[in-house]
């Protein structure tokens, strides 16, 4: 199980972003590859507080791990810190020291794993949004979905180049607060792949891509929110050379249902009764998620009475559980009666059984209220 990422920088969960900065940076210069050489410890400390301010740092980033914790970026989620590279880190040194820390690797600490390596473009990510009906977010799904993306040409070779000598990187060494610092930038001349075009088929772009439709299948875990991000590893566009595929980004989008309103993993339905059902009591058949069933309703239920029907809402994307689907009694007031119906209400209109008489178990509207929010 992965750490908590706030108890990894050592603050509190209301922590301010200034906080938060300052954590990481007192971290990122104890566990600093050139000041821990050879200490894997050091190392793992360093990624790890690494990613947490990657996270933490980010105001959306930081809202949806408060909500929904690891879960909101490993498995599928996209926009996490989750397998931050090298590169990923120290470009948040520009922000976190002030300048004079861009760039990546090259680094000596670490048994040399943090440079002198090829760096491994990676091709762009592709966009798409998938709408979803309450039925298919309370149960999961998988949808197949038909993606253009660009993938490397047949017959397609490339040469190494000539300007970083296939490292991908052109390294500089620069005086920093921490001592000599050797930074490294992507190769203009190759984008950082280490290899340009050496032959390309007819048809193929500059870069020796072509575009081609390929079906991409989805899965889609029970629970997921409008506007929720989902990652596809590997389903984006194809990076030229041996470069590494990018992502296929899936954009969460919920279908309005046609009788239940959501409101987190709780669903809520309006039912409409007449007076004759609320006095002499009925059965009635409802929509749920799963399909429709029937409840019954007591012989002189009040408007605004909620039947509770537990385990009929949404799947938690936590994993804890199901909501409850909420029934709303609304008593329906006829808007227009005949000479017999005006007779007999003119008839009861003193009877003591048609008096408001409400007992200590009748919550107000309010109070009502205040329960669905406690």
């Amino acid at each position: 199980m992965k750490e908590d990422y706030y108890e990894i920088l050592g603050v509190s969960k209301d922590a301010s972003a200034a906080e938060i900065k300052k954590a990481y940076r007192k971290l990122a210069l104890k566990y600093h590859p050139d000041k821990n050489p050879g200490d894997s410890s050091a190392e793992d400390m360093f990624k790890k507080s690494a990613e947490a301010y990657e996270v933490l740092g980010n105001q959306e980033k930081r809202a949806k791990y408060d909500r929904f914790g690891h879960q909101a970026f490993d498995g599928g989620f996209g926009g996490g810190g989750g397998g931050m590279n090298m590169d990923d880190i120290f470009s948040q040194f520009g922000d976190i020291f002030g300048g004079g820390f861009g760039g990546g690797g090259g680094f000596s600490g670490f048994g040399g794993g943090f440079g002198g390596g090829q760096r491994r473009a990676k091709g762009s990510n592709l966009r798409i949004r998938v709408s979803l009906n309450l039925e298919e977010i309370a149960n999961g799904c998988e949808k197949k979905i038909k993606v253009k993306r660009k993938v490397q040409a047949s017959g397609t070779t490339y040469k190494t180049c000539s300007t970083c000598n296939g490292s991908g990187q052109v390294t500089r060494v620069t005086n920093t607060i921490l001592g000599r610092m050797q930074t490294a930038s992507p190769c203009t001349t190759c984008g950082g792949s280490g290899q340009i075009i050496d032959k390309k088929p007819d048809g193929a772009d500059a870069q020796g891509l072509i575009t081609k439709e390929e079906t991409v299948s989805i899965k889609i875990p029970a629970g997921v929110e409008d506007g929720m991000q989902l990652k596809v590893s590997g389903k984006g566009n194809d990076a030229p050379g041996n470069g590494i595929p990018g992502d296929l980004l899936v954009a969460i989008e919920e279908k309005e249902h046609q009788s239940l309103q959501r409101e987190g993993d709780n669903l809520h339905y309006d039912l409409y009764i007449t007076y004759s059902e609320a006095a002499l009591g009925t059965s009635k058949e409802i929509d749920t998620v799963t399909g429709k069933v029937r409840i019954k309703i007591e012989e002189g239920v009040q408007s605004g009475k909620i039947l509770r029907l537990r385990g009929k809402g949404i799947s938690s994307i936590n994993g804890y559980g199901k909501g409850d689907l909420l029934v709303h009694v609304n008593v329906w007031t006829p808007k227009t009666l005949n000479k017999e119906q005006k007779e007999f209400f003119e008839r009861m209109a003193n009877d003591e059984n048609f008096q408001p008489n409400p007992e200590k178990s009748d919550k107000s509207f309010f109070e009502k209220v205040k329960d669905m929010f406690s």
